[in-house]
């Protein structure tokens, strides 16, 4: 197995990027989309918070390994595995 590469970040995605890209992307209106997004970071995040796995395969299967409470907010380790070529999956056009 070959030992882990290290990462260059990117820019950071923050919430009113990611509800402009999934507004072109799906081809609707902002005010039908936000509502719709925050609603689904709300339910990702509760089941981070209660240890549920996630399985998205547009987004990998998550599962938190590690907590520790700190007075200003929670810490969480993830572990994320994604399929091979699931970074250039595209969702199908509005149109279709």
């Amino acid at each position: 197995m070959d030992a882990p590469q290290p990462v260059v970040l990117g820019p950071m995605l923050r919430k009113k990027e990611l509800i402009e890209k999934v507004v072109d992307r799906a081809g609707i209106k902002k005010k039908d989309a936000k509502p719709v997004i925050e609603a689904m970071l709300a339910v990702l995040g509760e089941a981070l918070t209660d240890h549920r796995e996630i399985n998205l395969p547009e987004l990998g299967r998550i599962k938190v390994r590690k907590e520790k409470m700190l007075p200003n907010g929670r810490v969480m380790i993830t572990k994320i595995r994604q399929p091979l070529g699931s970074a250039s999956k595209k969702l199908p056009d509005a149109a279709e």
